[in-house]
């Protein structure tokens, strides 16, 4: 990497804390951070899947460690900042990333169930807006919080009743955030992926629906996790994204773009 770009993209001296980054999605962004410089802890609910990860990162020559934390518990949100503030002495960038998804028909959805994805797609990140975003604020250093948006955020996509609902709201608080903590030199965006097969939306991409994507995706396949770096590191990045705050940022193939 030439040193411009060094100076643009890289990210060495920085913390990144990235919550949800045991899935694939949020996984292959901290392996992207990593990979730029930075120190990367690695959050989840379970140790046993971040160890592959780990070790990928530790094998490019990258720092990373695992902390093991309910993204919709303050409590534990709380600790996980203390302990990373303890052990790596900063935090630089957040990725607020947890979520869960269900393809239920809606007149079939049940309250646990809207109450369940209620409170780990939204009351997560505003958690982890609220629990690291005080942090940024107060230390007066600025810093990056990218909060996992959705296509479904964006359009109203079928059978994804309260996913969409939540992922809406995400959208919302983010950019009212963005406004908010501007003077403070914290920017807030959302990293908004299109279509790429992960956990949570396995059930939902049935044959016909895959079929359905696929004519209105241009690029005329779904994303691979990796191609989620190069936006997560432009976000990431005080000097390559200074000035972006209050963004969302695609990346779909040109799905959103595609009418007729």
């Amino acid at each position: 990497m030439s040193s411009y770009l060094q100076q643009l993209f890289g990210l060495g001296g920085k913390v990144a804390v990235v919550i949800g980054g045991t899935g694939e999605l949020c996984g292959a962004m901290a392996e992207g951070l990593a990979g730029a410089g930075a120190e990367v802890v690695v959050v989840g609910r379970n140790a046993e899947k971040a160890k592959a990860r780990l070790a990928r990162i530790e094998a490019a020559g990258g720092k990373a460690w695992f902390h093991a934390a309910e993204a919709t518990s303050k409590v534990e949100l709380e600790a996980l900042r203390d302990a990373v503030l303890q052990r790596s002495g900063r935090i630089n960038i957040v990725v607020n990333g947890a979520g869960i998804n269900s393809p239920t028909p809606f007149l079939d959805i049940t309250e646990e169930e809207f109450d369940r994805i209620v409170r780990v797609n939204l009351k997560g990140v505003f958690l982890g807006c609220q629990v690291f975003g005080r942090h940024l604020v107060e230390r007066g250093q600025g810093g990056s919080i990218i909060n996992l948006g959705s296509m479904s955020g964006l359009l109203p996509l079928s059978r994804v009743f309260t996913y969409s609902a939540t992922k809406s709201a995400v959208h919302n608080l983010s950019l009212n955030l963005a406004r908010e903590w501007a003077p403070h030199k914290v920017r807030v965006n959302v990293l908004v992926p299109g279509f790429f097969p992960a956990e949570q939306n396995r059930k939902v991409l049935t044959p016909e629906r895959v079929a359905s994507i696929m004519g209105h995706t241009p690029m005329k396949r779904f994303g691979e996790a990796r191609e989620l770096i190069g936006a997560t590191l432009l976000l990431a990045s005080d000097a390559a994204g200074s000035f972006i705050t209050g963004g969302e940022l695609v990346v779909d193939g040109g799905y959103h773009a595609m009418t007729i």
